[in-house]
């Protein structure tokens, strides 16, 4: 049976920034009842693509096609006319409005001027209906969980009565309950002959929602298959090189200790935790959300106060809530939320890069910055990141190589202890791999990595020794080759009373 005409195509379609090409004639469609996934690493496209599809950017060179005619899509007013919303990774919705308001902002009934609530709340319920989302109409948005606001978000879309939705990275906030929830609604709207584009840089989300996938590698188009089309293949197409180990791990003999923290206690983050890490080391601390693990982090780096307990850096005892003192000393921190926490969207690659080590060098009290640039370069060359210039906002890296410059800053400075909390969050499977090879050179070099990940199989395998905390406590400790996903998460839901912890 011949595919129906695509409700969406981008024909060859081009993008160029200056003398960069990010989208080099890549061709997509989207078909009714279809969930058609874009796949790529971090920088490969997907991003610039579907701002083309909604009208956030022009194409340079191919053609956009609706219904099979050509035109264009100059805003996305014109986007939202022709039926094309899309789900963004932010959400975008006014906390302090009702859901309804959400619902229909910048659409809402009036008369005269004057609102029309009734109308406003039943236009909005029917929308609600189509996804099956039974919730108060008059209840603020922000006070629901993610995963509920997220289909608010999409309810808003079909509100204007969208045929073609792009779910952009939608999983990437929800557990796994919610993002079951979300599929069942994506089923719903497959049912009822909407259009999809889904993006995820997680295969097994693919396999099972999507109905064929495009490819995309470094701003090409690379291939379109099924969407059961094996793991290894795809990361194939995606990469353009096989990985032969997922978590490629090198072990060595422990060194000296060089992080030791003894009772640490800050009422209602965490309680007496305790651990040790020795050079050449990685230990994972596993838990589930709310467990404490990254307080523990924020404390030991400094960034939050705690109440009692000690933390020593070879030796040397440091200072409660004085991040520049860790750092002086040699703790680097990458924070769970690089784009709130770990980078500053504004500044530049160099400066991003360099704020951990801006004054280290300068004389008489100025910034060397010949040779801060000279080390910006060598570093971003040395863990391979992407970028047009070091003049350019970090803010316009792929997130993979924002990832990058977090981890950079650390290098550059020498930090002896690492502490990484979700390193490999909303980053593409060539990515993971080469921040795991960056992890291995860490420990190669006699430094230390304290890693934080709620992703099991990556605690398990990069990790020498595990810490499973639990509602703020440590639960226990297992070395590696003992530990599995069964008795990690046995410890991670466990009751942990204050004088009987887990062995």
């Amino acid at each position: 049976m011949p595919d129906p005409t695509p409700v969406l195509s981008l024909d060859r379609v081009s993008k160029r920034f200056g003398p960069i090409t990010v989208v080099d004639e890549v061709s997509v469609d989207l078909y009714p009842g279809r969930v058609t996934a874009l796949l790529g690493e971090n920088g490969a496209g997907k991003s610039t693509l579907i701002k083309m599809m909604c009208g956030v950017y022009q194409p340079d060179g191919g053609r956009i096609l609706v219904d099979g005619r050509q035109t264009t899509i100059p805003d996305t007013r014109v986007a939202e006319a022709h039926g094309i919303a899309t789900i963004h990774q932010e959400l975008n919705l006014a906390p302090n409005l009702s859901v309804a308001e959400n619902v229909m902002l910048g659409r809402t009934p009036a008369s005269f001027g004057l609102v029309r609530p009734g109308e406003m709340k039943r236009r909005a319920k029917a929308a609600l209906d189509r996804i099956g989302l039974d919730v108060d109409l008059d209840r603020p948005v922000g006070t629901l969980g993610v995963a509920r606001q997220q289909l608010v978000e999409i309810a808003k879309a079909l509100a204007v009565d969208a045929r073609i939705l792009i779910l952009d990275e939608p999983t990437a906030a929800l557990t796994g309950r919610e993002i079951s929830q979300l599929f069942e609604v994506v089923e719903e709207l497959r049912a009822k002959g909407v259009a999809m584009a889904f993006i995820s840089h997680h295969l097994d989300e693919i396999a099972e929602i999507g109905d064929s996938v495009t490819v995309l590698r470094d701003g090409r188009f690379v291939g379109r298959v099924p969407a059961s089309t094996p793991e290894d293949e795809l990361i194939r197409m995606m990469v353009g090189r096989d990985i032969d180990e997922q978590f490629p791990r090198r072990p060595a003999p422990p060194g000296d200790v060089l992080l030791k923290v003894d009772g640490l206690t800050a009422p209602g983050r965490f309680t007496d935790v305790g651990f040790e890490v020795r050079a050449g080391e990685v230990l994972g601390i596993a838990g589930l959300v709310g467990a404490g693990r990254t307080e523990v982090l924020r404390a030991i780096a400094g960034a939050d106060d705690y109440t009692s307990g000690t933390i020593h850096l070879q030796g040397q005892r440091l200072p409660r809530g004085r991040v520049a003192q860790a750092i002086s000393l040699g703790i680097g921190h990458v924070p769970e939320d690089r784009k709130a926490q770990g980078l500053v969207l504004g500044g530049t690659v160099e400066e991003n890069l360099g704020y951990a080590t801006l004054w280290s060098t300068g004389h008489a009290g100025l910034a060397d910055r010949r040779g801060q640039r000279q080390r910006a370069a060598d570093v971003a060359k040395q863990l391979r990141v992407r970028f047009a210039s070091l003049d350019q906002p970090v803010r316009d890296l792929s997130g993979g190589n924002q990832q990058k410059v977090v981890f950079g800053r650390w290098v550059q400075a020498h930090s002896r202890v690492l502490l990484l909390d979700e390193p490999t969050r909303g980053v593409d499977v060539g990515a993971k791999v080469e921040i795991y090879e960056l992890i291995n050179r860490i420990t190669d070099n006699g430094g230390a990595v304290v890693m934080v990940s709620s992703e099991l199989p990556e605690v398990l395998g990069m990790s020498d020794r595990i810490v499973v905390m639990s509602r703020g406590r440590v639960a226990g400790e297992l070395p590696v080759a003992q530990a599995t996903q069964d008795n990690v998460m046995a410890l991670a839901v466990s009751a942990v009373e204050p004088d009987r912890k887990a062995s």
